[in-house]
């Protein structure tokens, strides 16, 4: 319990910081004054304008969307790893990142484009790329009528190679702005979120991640093994299966919104693990606040390390999450967590 008050006590923290934090200064009074204002209280004191646009339409409509994705790619992390039961298992597994990647690449460099939906063309892309890459996993993972979490594992590296062949190739045809705007994207950032995001974001990694809790009782039963799982009355089929969809519609939604954010889906799940145990119930609630608490953190870092320029929260969370999984190994030839 201390474990999760903690965690919670640190994401507010974060929260305040990354509001009044910036290009444009504001005191952690005034945000609180200008949120209350929005939200419809009488408040006598006085709000400035520019506070209260910056604050409105930019900064909450990014916390919140950073919260999410990294809340979302934390509890994919976990789901994942229960599923191969291994601490190193990642949604990029399963060919989803780079699936998304390819998609985006197709859009950035042929330059297609949706009629009346030009804006949200390259993130509709990335989800179809991602969602293929998905099916095609699931496709070649079958055998006698049921999924095997080996094949599934040797898939996602075809597909992976596949689809990072295609995305070189792309990269390869791409004239210089072209190679720009598509390395920025694979580099992740969380600039220009909106809050039509925010409201997608609810649907598309928040509710998924909710889902997801429901499945801890029955990870922590496939801890034992598969046959005993089966005997014990669980339906390994439709769990690997909701696993999977689950983790396809919270990476492929926030890889598309975002770009490619790393290290968030791998480190976290496992730290949270040498926090509260190895049970699944814990983790992966454990797993939503510390995953939004880091990509806060990461965010926060990003823009204000060299303002008012913007650094890409892919290399800030590659940084922080490189050598802190090194440390993590070290410790865990000490403790084993699972």
């Amino acid at each position: 319990m201390r474990v999760f008050t903690f965690l919670c006590v640190l994401l507010v923290i974060l929260t305040f910081l990354s509001l009044s934090n910036g290009a444009v200064s504001i005191s952690i009074v005034d945000c609180v004054y200008t949120i209350l204002t929005a939200v419809g209280f009488d408040i006598s004191h006085p709000i400035n304008k520019i506070h209260q646009g910056v604050l409105l339409e930019i900064r909450i409509p990014r916390t919140i969307l950073a919260i999410m994705v990294g809340a979302g790619l934390s509890s994919s992390g976990a789901l994942m790893q229960g599923l191969f039961r291994n601490p190193l298992a990642d949604p990029g597994l399963v060919g989803i990142s780079s699936g998304a990647a390819l998609g985006a690449a197709l859009v950035i460099v042929l330059g297609w484009s949706i009629p009346m939906l030009e804006y949200w063309t390259l993130p509709i892309a990335a989800f179809i790329g991602s969602v293929i890459s998905t099916v095609c996993v699931m496709r070649l993972s079958v055998m006698g009528g049921k999924t095997i979490v080996t094949n599934m594992l040797l898939a996602g590296i075809a597909i992976n190679a596949i689809a990072g062949a295609g995305t070189g190739l792309m990269v390869y045809l791409a004239e210089e702005d072209q190679l720009r705007d598509l390395t920025f994207w694979t580099l992740g950032s969380f600039g220009g979120a909106k809050w039509i995001e925010v409201q997608l974001a609810l649907f598309t990694i928040v509710l998924p991640s909710c889902i997801g809790l429901s499945l801890s009782r029955s990870l922590n039963i496939m801890l034992l093994g598969e046959a005993q799982a089966h005997m014990l009355g669980v339906s390994l089929e439709r769990i690997k299966k909701t696993i999977v969809v689950l983790v396809c519609i919270i990476v492929g939604s926030s890889v598309s919104m975002t770009g490619m954010i790393g290290f968030v889906g791998l480190v976290v799940p496992h730290l949270c693990r040498m926090l509260v145990g190895a049970d699944n119930r814990k983790v992966l609630p454990a797993s939503i606040i510390l995953g939004g608490s880091l990509l806060l953190a990461s965010d926060l870092l990003s823009r204000t390390l060299i303002m008012p320029a913007e650094f890409p929260i892919g290399i800030v969370t590659s940084i922080i999450g490189g050598p802190f999984f090194l440390m993590l190994l070290s410790m865990n030839q000490k403790k084993q967590v699972w």
